[in-house]
């Protein structure tokens, strides 16, 4: 991401834009609104009659929120400037931005303001290499609000953008015709939605996002996060501000997938990674398990849910394997990528178990470790069953989709990030160093569980040999 983007977020919607707070469809950045790996719009640019506005000043309020200082022309006529304008965005389960405008002269400011507004609906995978689109586009106004749509086959995604005020709407944006008096201020508000549609058009997010989620209640959400860490006291006041900032940082990364039945997992980062990812999302709860023990539960909640069961090589599904990565574009929809989910990752299953004996470490929850046994037990089995591709103990990994499958599936997963000395790539299968140290780690602890919580000491004497073999 380039330093002159500004970015605010909000679960996995998020709005990435130039510092004037405009974005147009550019294969150079991920710029617009973007929200379940689609791109809702592509096209937001601001005029004041006719003219693109120049920034003063951003002022970055909150991961979820921000504002822009305006003015007509150039950097050398700021200080002549008659008319300004503070841009002020936000995001929930919608994106709402208010703009104000202000007449600082002794006369009447008759101004005509345009927001041009278009969407490619382009998948994030599609965003780096612009493609053409498979589906169709349209365009309605209806009620007053402007309608961008898109569809192919069953998929289909909505943008809706209704003026809360006396805006016009065409089917390529908003206009307002406005006189402000002198030394007086006018102010409009600007609501844009988007929708994932199922059959019947009916947005199937709606029974998980319940009422729309507005600037006071996001705020009323953080501070609620916020209080529930535990408190940090000390007179060096950076060591407490950096604490602070790094818990908000933290809500930032918050999302809800789908699958999740209301509950709250992190994400990997904005902007290519706002999504579901077995790897990521468990160091992630790994790492908070002192101060937010419940993203652990959500994270074995929905990767428990998606655990493999069968053998798929696109995906690179197999019994007990906890997946890779999950996406809700179109790439993914129509099987272009495998990523609907995509389980080419040899340490996620590992990686699973070491978490859910840890958080019983720190809660003390033996309900949810009895809940997860079969998971558990699933996944120590895949180890055993599926990873061991040579025979001799170690887990390897070797992808079975040589399509769009990952070429190494170890943390290091750039098709080029494993190779000798000398640069040259190995062949596979291939075993990593520190997939054997996640393994071990697992045997150990899962004999903890089993000895501990799931009444089968056999099963804990074995694990304990094996790890010990595999030491």
């Amino acid at each position: 991401m380039s330093d002159n983007l500004v970015q605010i977020l909000h679960g996995n919607t998020f709005v990435v834009s130039d510092s004037n707070g405009d974005f147009e469809e550019s294969p150079a950045a991920a710029t617009g609104l973007f929200s379940f790996d689609t791109r809702f719009l592509s096209t937001w640019v601001l005029t004041v009659n006719g003219d693109r506005l120049q920034a003063l000043s951003v002022d970055d309020l909150q991961y979820y929120e921000t504002r822009f200082f305006l003015v007509q022309g150039e950097a050398t006529q700021y200080i002549d400037a008659n008319v300004s304008v503070i841009r002020h965005r936000w995001v929930g389960n919608s994106f709402q931005e208010r703009l104000t405008i202000i007449n600082h002269d002794q006369k009447p400011a008759d101004l005509t303001l345009r927001i041009e507004a278009g969407s490619d609906f382009a998948d994030l995978f599609e965003v780096r290499n612009v493609q053409p689109k498979k589906g169709r586009k349209y365009a309605r106004i209806e009620d007053g609000s402007l309608f961008l749509g898109y569809e192919r086959g069953a998929f289909r995604r909505e943008t809706t953008i209704t003026p809360v005020g006396p805006g016009t709407v065409d089917e390529h944006g908003l206009t307002y015709h406005v006189r402000i008096d002198p030394q007086q201020t006018w102010t409009t508000d600007v609501l844009v939605k988007t929708r994932l549609l199922g059959p019947g058009g009916s947005d199937f997010r709606a029974p998980l996002s319940g009422r729309e989620q507005q600037r006071p209640q996001v705020a009323q959400d953080l501070k609620e996060w916020m209080r529930k860490a535990p408190r940090l006291d000390s007179d060096w006041k950076l060591l407490v501000s950096t604490y602070r900032r790094s818990l908000i940082d933290l809500a930032a990364l918050r999302f809800t997938p789908l699958a999740a039945r209301g509950h709250e997992l992190p994400a990997a980062g904005l902007p290519w990674f706002m999504s579901i990812f077995g790897r990521d999302s468990i160091f992630t709860s790994l790492q908070a398990l002192p101060f937010y023990p419940e993203l652990a539960e959500a994270t074995l909640g929905i990767l428990g849910r998606l655990q493999g069961s069968r053998l798929d090589d696109f995906r690179e599904e197999e019994p007990g394997k906890i997946l890779h990565e999950f996406r809700y574009g179109e790439s993914a929809a129509f099987e272009e990528q495998p990523h609907s989910p995509y389980y080419g990752a040899a340490d996620s299953s590992a990686l699973f178990v070491i978490l859910l004996d840890e958080y019983e470490r720190w809660t003390g929850k033996a309900k949810v470790v009895r809940a997860f046994e079969s998971r558990a037990r699933a996944a120590l089995e895949w180890m055993d069953t599926y990873a061991d591709l040579v025979g001799n103990g170690y887990v390897y990994y070797q992808r079975r989709n040589e399509q769009t499958g990952l070429e190494n599936q170890c943390w290091k997963d750039s098709w080029d990030s494993i190779s000798y000395r000398d640069g040259r790539i190995p062949a596979g299968p291939r075993a990593t160093c520190e997939l054997q140290g996640y393994a071990y780690d697992a045997k150990r602890r899962a004999a903890r569980l089993a000895r501990e919580f799931w009444n089968d000491p056999g099963l804990a004497d074995r694990l304990e040999a094996q790890a010990a073999e595999l030491k």
